[in-house]
């Protein structure tokens, strides 16, 4: 295995806002191969219930994106009194340029050729810890797989849940059942430009505990 490929892979593999190409179509055969690999990520139980809904129909695209931005215009009147993070925080600094790259995205979120639903059998409402643990485990690695898979062709992804704050509308427009949980909305679409950096994070050291928390090496 090229560790070096692989590292990379894994450490470019960015949130795409402001990249995704609006004008070409992402041909169906590639994102059902990128939806076979991701059915290889692990699942609890070996239950295999997850699904994920594709949207290429612009009616359904824009109706979608209209509740992305509701949901994020709720989000952006929290942030109205301030960053949510300290001053001189490494993600304080980061934050308005994040913000704006979020926005860019909530104004052409419809324009985006392709939308993806990620979901799950079962409902969290009344699911214990460990039975949330088992739900959402067996479906975030398979999207993240699907990221993964999509970046690996030229293809960038959006990471979003700002429509979830409105699911049963959500499910109401793609004819999603009660039983199925949706857990994000991927926008995708090839990227522009050649590659993308590994991104500033907080350093791994600081969040990394030794037998304990707080224990650091």
């Amino acid at each position: 295995m090229d560790l070096a490929t692989v590292d990379h892979l894994l450490t470019t593999t960015r949130v795409v806002r402001r990249r995704l190409d609006l004008s070409r179509p992402v041909e169906p055969e590639v994102l059902e191969r990128c939806i076979e690999i991701a059915l290889q990520a692990p699942t609890g139980s070996n239950a295999q219930g997850w699904h994920f809904v594709v949207v290429t129909d612009a009616d359904k695209r824009a109706a979608l994106a209209d509740l992305y931005r509701r949901g994020f215009d709720l989000l952006a009147d929290t942030y109205a009194s301030g960053l949510p993070y300290p001053e001189g925080d490494l993600r304080a600094r980061q934050f308005p340029r994040m913000y704006e790259s979020a926005a860019h995205l909530r104004d052409h979120l419809q324009q985006v050729p392709v939308l993806i639903v990620p979901c799950i059998e079962g409902r969290f409402e009344t699911a214990g810890v460990a039975i949330q643990a088992s739900l959402y485990g067996s479906i975030l690695p398979a999207v993240w797989s699907l990221m993964l898979a999509l970046r690996a062709r030229g293809i960038g992804s959006a990471w979003t849940t700002d429509h979830l704050f409105f699911e049963s509308e959500a499910a109401n427009i793609l004819g999603i059942p009660e039983s199925v949980t949706q857990v994000a909305l991927l926008a995708v679409a090839y990227f522009t430009g050649q590659d993308f950096k590994p991104a500033q994070r907080l350093p791994a050291r600081e969040r990394t505990h030794w037998n304990g928390w707080g224990v650091h090496r």
